[in-house]
């Protein structure tokens, strides 16, 4: 679509029926599109003040979607901010209870069997987007584990 047809408001209105959008997501999705920056500015204030538009509701959705997706805290930050969104989302995760969830599903319920096996878990929940204490404590970090007997 080019800047030719007219108010960007009616591709904004169509892109948000499909899904939620960040203002800054469809900011530059009207930008590429060849809009106007002034015209893009006026069609997302009247989006956001018909209620068409919150960032906060995007927030949520993305936390929601993040979290079933089997993402952590880390993650979930740096995707906020690049969709240019404040990480004010205000669902009440437990993160540890979604990285013992991950990391079941991953690996089922066995413990790590040695060092090596420990790093790959570890690895894969920092990849994740978890905290380094909070998979010290789904791997038991601080149980007593000698892996020096391989």
């Amino acid at each position: 679509m080019t800047a030719e047809r007219g108010d960007p408001t009616a591709l904004a209105l169509r892109l948000l029926a499909r899904r939620e959008y960040g203002r800054r997501e469809l900011r530059d999705k009207l930008l590429r599109a060849g809009y106007d920056a002034g015209d893009v500015a006026l069609a997302l204030e009247a989006l956001v003040a018909a209620g068409y538009q919150d960032d906060a509701r995007y927030a949520e959705m993305l936390t929601r979607t993040r979290v079933r997706q089997g993402h952590g805290p880390l993650r979930l930050r740096q995707d906020l901010q690049r969709a240019g969104v404040e990480a004010t989302a205000a669902l009440e995760i437990d993160w540890l209870q979604q990285a013992q969830a991950v990391c079941q599903k991953r690996f089922g319920d066995t413990p790590p069997t040695d060092a090596r096996d420990y790093a790959r878990r570890a690895r894969f929940l920092a990849g994740r987007g978890f905290t380094g204490e909070t998979i010290r404590r789904v791997l038991g970090a601080g149980k007593e584990r000698d892996f020096s007997a391989d």
